[in-house]
């Protein structure tokens, strides 16, 4: 997990291949993200972001081939903001929502094998729940042998409410549930995370839960409200 407010970075990172390989794949992601730097403008941000995740997926790449194994990877949500703009980066099955005025939409969109045959039209949205590899991934860093990442962008908004996280929490929470509280005023972003890793847990969660919230409170000072929880590794924000 990334929290990075003064460069305008905030990323979620969740491993697969195995606990020490996972860890590692998540780590670097997260490691090298955290050598963006401050861009000094918008073609700038898009070049160091694009620098990064290749150097992340280069190392997982060149870490899967030492210990001879093919299926070391992360998968990655990732918001920067520039100016007025802010970018969505992803691979895998980590999301990202934004909540404004008071309607929650999912901007990333997953790679996951039961999103392709729900967009081919294959399978319908009660089949997908209960589809038998709904949880495997297309994409994610470090896999494939070139780097796979989408990105999406948007203007900037005060007031914007961003919501970071991995399948650990998405897998127990729909939109409606998820915009309901989002938009509960009267709970701080630690309070609102705190209730959503919990619940996760709570529900059946056995994965990583990792969430990470952020609030637009003034574009013209570039000034936010963060709160992130990831509760394996707590103390470690």
């Amino acid at each position: 997990m990334l929290l990075d407010p003064h460069c305008g970075l905030w990323a979620v990172a969740d491993g697969m291949g195995g606990h020490a390989a996972g860890d590692f794949a998540s780590r670097t992601v997260v490691d090298c993200l955290d050598t963006l730097g401050v861009a000094s403008t918008y073609e700038d941000l898009r070049h160091r972001m694009a620098d990064r995740l290749n150097q992340a997926h280069h190392r997982v790449n060149l870490h899967a081939a030492e210990l001879g194994r093919g299926s070391i990877g992360s998968t990655l949500i990732a918001l920067a903001t520039i100016e007025n703009r802010f970018l969505c980066y992803w691979s895998g099955d980590s999301r990202m929502y934004l909540l404004r005025d008071n309607k929650l939409v999912q901007v990333s969109r997953d790679h996951t094998e039961v999103q392709v045959l729900l967009d081919s039209g294959q399978i319908t949205e009660e089949q997908a729940e209960t589809w038998p590899r709904k949880n495997v991934i297309t994409r994610a860093i470090g896999v494939t042998p070139s780097l796979e990442v989408e990105m999406v962008e948007g203007q900037l908004q005060d007031g914007d409410l961003f919501l970071l996280c991995s399948d650990g929490l998405s897998e127990y929470f729909g939109t409606e549930e998820l915009e309901h509280l989002l938009a509960a005023t009267e709970w701080s972003l630690e309070e609102i995370s705190n209730y959503l890793v919990a619940q996760a847990v709570e529900r059946g969660g056995k994965d990583n839960v990792s969430v990470v919230l952020v609030r637009s409170k003034d574009i013209g000072l570039r000034a936010f409200e963060v709160d992130g929880q990831f509760p394996e590794f707590e103390g470690m924000l």
